[in-house]
């Protein structure tokens, strides 16, 4: 309404495009860009150290193991669209540096959730779990590695 008062009164000149007012919109302020990291980030760890209780459950505890691990790392990993933005992460994620770690860590998310819902094999989940621990630290345990060797 009011932006409807401005147009009517001549007060509104600047002709903006509609890519612009849906950004504008669609932009978080950077408390909410905090807030919502820190929730996500709990979220996935939450997710994680339930998963963690849930291998001792008799029978089923390590598929849950499997789907709350995988959960919870997603989560921790979206955690950080909320800080730099979508598009950014996306690009950081696929640098020709880090694509190797990327594919890597999607494929483990993808066939821990395979083996535990689908081929119900605890053997290959707690594998893939594994690697899928692996694969997040690999460019940390890489950018390490070449500063200690440098």
């Amino acid at each position: 309404m009011d932006k409807l008062k401005k147009v009517l009164s001549g007060q509104d000149t600047e002709d903006r495009g509609g890519l612009s007012e849906v950004v504008e919109a669609t932009s978080l302020s950077s408390g909410t860009r905090i807030k919502g990291f820190i929730a996500c980030f709990a979220a996935g760890i939450l997710c994680s150290l339930l998963g963690t209780l849930l291998l001792w459950v008799p029978r089923k505890g390590l598929y849950l193991f499997a789907v709350f691990y995988t959960f919870g790392n997603i989560a921790s990993l979206g955690s950080t669209v909320f800080l730099m933005g979508p598009m950014t992460q996306l690009k950081r994620m696929f640098e020709p540096t880090r694509l190797i770690a990327t594919i890597m860590v999607l494929l483990c998310f993808a066939l821990t959730l395979c083996s535990a819902f689908w081929w119900h094999n605890k053997g290959l989940a707690l594998i893939f779990c594994i690697l899928q621990s692996l694969a997040l630290t690999w460019d940390a345990v890489k950018k390490c590695f070449t500063v200690c060797l440098a």
